[in-house]
C-alpha cells in the first residue's frame, strides 16, 4: 500500500533529530505532512476501484480452474462449458430467492436483493451475447489456467474465448476492461 506518510515522516523525524510531536500549523513539515497523507489517500482510493473492477475477472477464472480440477484438467466440450457457465450464472439464485421469501408481501427489496438480481441478469445478458472465459478447449490452455495462482499479471498470459448460449465459441481479448 502507499506509504509516502511514513517516508515523509521518518525524514521529517530524522531531520529534527527524533519525533515529530509539535509542528507548527502552517510549517512547511506539517504542509510535506498533509500532502503525503492526502496522496495516499488517493492511491488507496484508486486501488479499491482497480480491485472492484479486477475482482469478477479473477472469480470467474478461479471458478473455472476449480471446475476443470475436478473434470481432471482434461480439455473440456462446448456442451460441458455451457453446463458450467450455466452453474456460473445461476449461483446466486439460492440467496435470491432467500431474500425474495423473508421480505415480506408488499415492500420493496432490499439493497442486497437488488444487487443479486441485476448480477444476476447482467451475466444472463452476457451469457447470451457470449460468455467470456479463458479457453479451456484446448490442451496448452488447460495447462496454463491450472498453473495459475491467482495473480493478475498472469491473466493476460491466458488465451480467452466467448461461448453464447446457442454454441457458438469465438475468441476474445483478455478483459482489461473488466466484465459486466
Amino acid at each position: 500500500m502507499p506509504n509516502s506518510l511514513s517516508k515523509t515522516r521518518k525524514h521529517i523525524a530524522k531531520k529534527r533529530g527524533g519525533e515529530v510531536n509539535a509542528l507548527h500549523a502552517k510549517s512547511r513539515d506539517s504542509q510535506r505532512l498533509h500532502k503525503a497523507g492526502v496522496r495516499d489517500q488517493r492511491l488507496e482510493k484508486l486501488a479499491a476501484a482497480r480491485y472492484k473492477k479486477e475482482q469478477p475477472i479473477a472469480d470467474r477464472v478461479a471458478f473455472f480452474q476449480d471446475s476443470l480440477n475436478e473434470k481432471g484438467n482434461t480439455p473440456l466440450d462446448v456442451g460441458t462449458i455451457q453446463l458450467l457457465i450455466h452453474t456460473f450464472v445461476h449461483q446466486y439464485d439460492e440467496e435470491y430467492d432467500t431474500l425474495k421469501k423473508a421480505r415480506r408481501p408488499g415492500r420493496p427489496g432490499s439493497a442486497r436483493e437488488d444487487l443479486l438480481k441485476m448480477k444476476i441478469s447482467a451475466l444472463e445478458t452476457e451469457y447470451q451475447r457470449g460468455f467470456i472465459l479463458p479457453d479451456v478447449m484446448k490442451e496448452e490452455s488447460v495447462k496454463l489456467l491450472e498453473d495459475w495462482e491467482g495473480s493478475w499479471s498472469k491473466l493476460s498470459a491466458l488465451p480467452w474465448i466467448k461461448v453464447s448460449s446457442y454454441g457458438q465459441v469465438r475468441q476474445a481479448d483478455f478483459p482489461s476492461k473488466g466484465i459486466n
